[in-house]
């Protein structure tokens, strides 16, 4: 136990499974995943936001083949990515095919969609072939027609026979590099499908609430939804689902994990609501050093509050503090300390150069650490 019991999270323990060179599952860090929007045929529109995902830190991306414009594109896209691609599958069992021969990492398919047991059967083929692993993805929105007729409607009971029923299909040729989604709209629905899947199985579990909406929205209910599962220790590798664009996606779903302390990259802000007290425009400074930090991927945190009530309370437990003051003059903290006063004009500047130095600081620290420890 930890000095701080209320922080702990026990995490379920699952089997491990490998997309591509990432490991998904047992104690491996949990994943953040987005999908592309752009056509899978346009390549080159495709890579350039595969791109921007990855700067923004994320570690899967999964793009959708529903044509063989698709898949034809699909290996120059692997080879430019990364990261690990999943192909999205629906239906057509050939384009699991097409995909897996194309250097997919994963396929994203539900085994009883795909239509007879012997087409089954090709597609675990090709994924023990090629080394992939495979996604099944249950939906709220898509439950078979016999689950429907045996439940009434999309319950947390349908969820989970549909994905058990769906993990028997691949068990049975001797197939176990999966992970699991049983993602629905519904929060609630969403949560208890994915804690009686998750005492079902132990097979790695990917999180999401599907069609959550858009940027603020959707990353509310995703949020309350991915944030439950987390804390009850439920989950491996995540997707936000929202109507924005991908990157959005991934930078929401690191903050998720940032808020739990399950992983960090970046700069955490601790930041106030701002009130007449505030010494300089709060709102505006966080938004412009959110943006101007976005390079940063070392862990540390900033603190940022427009007055002495709460300022220093929380600069003592960041990295780097900024407090307002009286008469355009504020308060800049270092590991906790008081260190100097800076003025309203180059405020920002200095508060990004400070965290470009903090940063470069703790990586050598690594660094030599790490040399040591050789």
């Amino acid at each position: 136990m930890s000095i701080r019991p209320w922080r702990d999270i026990h995490r379920r323990q699952s089997r491990q499974i490998m997309v591509g060179n990432v490991p998904v599952g047992g104690d491996a860090p949990v994943t953040v995943q987005t999908m592309t929007n752009t056509p899978t045929s346009d390549a080159a529109a495709t890579i350039d936001q595969i791109r921007r995902c990855e700067e923004a830190g994320v570690d899967i991306i999964r793009v959708s083949c529903p044509d063989t414009d698709s898949t034809a594109a699909l290996g120059a896209i692997v080879r430019a990515s990364n990261v690990p691609i999943v192909a999205d599958i629906h239906f057509h069992y050939k384009r699991a095919l097409e995909a897996a021969d194309a250097g997919a990492a994963c396929l994203r398919i539900n085994p009883g969609n795909i239509g007879s047991n012997e087409r089954v059967a090709e597609v675990v083929r090709a994924a023990k072939a090629n080394g992939c692993a495979i996604r099944i993805g249950v939906n709220a929105g898509s439950l078979e027609k016999d689950l429907l007729e045996k439940y009434g409607e999309p319950c947390p009971e349908a969820l989970v026979e549909s994905a058990l029923d769906h993990i028997k299909l691949l068990q049975d040729h001797d197939f176990h590099e999966y992970k699991v989604a049983v993602k629905a709209s519904d929060v609630f629905l969403a949560v208890a499908a994915y804690q009686g899947l998750a005492e079902a199985t132990d097979c790695p579990l990917h999180l999401g609430i599907t069609e959550a909406g858009g940027l603020i929205g959707g990353t509310v209910k995703s949020s309350i939804g991915i944030g439950s599962l987390l804390w009850f220790g439920i989950g491996d590798t995540i997707r936000v689902s929202l109507s924005a664009e991908p990157e959005e996606e991934v930078r929401v779903g690191f903050e998720i994990l940032k808020a739990l302390g399950i992983r960090n990259r970046g700069v955490r802000v601790v930041s106030c609501p701002s009130c007449a007290r505030q010494g300089f425009d709060v709102i505006r400074t966080v938004q412009t050093l959110e943006e101007r930090l976005q390079h940063i991927r070392t862990p540390m945190s900033l603190s940022v509050l427009g007055c002495v009530v709460n300022g220093p309370g929380e600069a003592r437990e960041t990295d780097i503090g900024l407090t307002g003051g009286g008469a355009g003059k504020h308060m800049v903290y270092l590991s906790g300390m008081t260190s100097h006063t800076i003025d309203d004009a180059g405020m920002i500047d200095h508060i990004v150069t400070l965290v470009e130095a903090k940063a470069a600081e703790i990586e050598a620290a690594n660094e030599a650490a790490k040399i040591a420890a050789e």
